[in-house]
């Protein structure tokens, strides 16, 4: 069998579609590509290619199909199963701790063959029974920190987000979508003091800032890099196009279509 021939895979919850991270996982791609942005860096993965993408922090990802094709194999590590895999294993910390959100993994024989071996234990609906996943997590985690050490550093740490610069985090992240109980979080604030700290800083609420500075870079894109409210409006932070639309008109007088 080879890697191409396996189909995806996922090990733990579903992905959401909110653009935070809540848990760390592996991810591998059997086909296809995927563009990955967390408000700082744009990542590319390709086929054959693997990351750990790492939580508490906003990604935005999309996938590419090559030939039409898409498959992934991914691999959750909840806090639960870090917490009982670091009492069962001995953990080095190397203070080597990398910033990126997706942590590209080289490529490595002992991937590929774990990779390989999952293959028995697919169910129908290309899940693994829960009476193996535990034990190819661990087996998988194991491999990575055999590969890469220093992954510890990343994913033995269970502190929250410290507090940060709210102007600079904000300026970095409002295309996300995500609640203000989120960003109050990853500035390592209460949501009441994110909202107080926020009106100090930016005179305004929090949601009125959002939307007056997606609506500020809409209107950038579309006059001065011609690109159209279809093609930027989720990227933007809205969740639908007539939303987008809407609140265009409302703030600059002229619809988005005009420009």
């Amino acid at each position: 069998m080879k890697i191409s021939e396996i189909k995806s895979c996922i090990v733990g919850p579903a992905i959401s579609a909110e653009e935070f991270i809540t848990e760390h996982f592996f991810l591998f791609l059997v086909k296809g590509n995927m563009n990955g942005y967390d408000g700082n860096k744009h990542y590319t993965l390709k086929i054959g290619e693997s990351c750990v993408v790492r939580k508490n922090r906003l990604a935005r990802y999309n996938k590419v199909r090559v030939n039409n094709e898409f498959e992934k194999i991914i691999f959750f590590f909840d806090e639960i199963f870090l917490r009982d895999f670091q009492k069962k294993h001995s953990i080095s910390f190397l203070n080597h701790e990398s910033k990126d959100t997706f942590i590209r993994l080289r490529k490595d024989n002992l991937i590929n063959s774990f990779l390989l071996s999952l293959e028995p234990y697919y169910n129908g609906s290309g899940d693994i029974s829960k009476t193996f996943s535990d034990l190819k997590r661990e087996e998988l985690l194991l491999i990575l920190l055999q590969l890469h050490p220093e992954l510890s550093d990343v994913l033995f740490d269970f502190g929250f987000p410290g507090r940060v610069d709210l102007e600079e985090f904000m300026q970095k992240n409002y295309r996300f979508n995500v609640s203000m109980e989120r960003f109050a979080f990853l500035t390592g604030r209460s949501l009441s003091a994110f909202k107080r700290d926020f009106k100090t800083i930016f005179n305004e609420t929090p949601n009125r800032w959002l939307t007056r500075r997606r609506l500020q870079e809409a209107r950038f894109l579309i006059e001065q890099k011609r690109q159209r409210p279809t093609d930027i409006y989720l990227d933007l932070g809205f969740e639908d196009l007539s939303h987008f639309s809407f609140a265009f008109k409302k703030e600059f007088g002229v619809s988005a279509s005009s420009l």
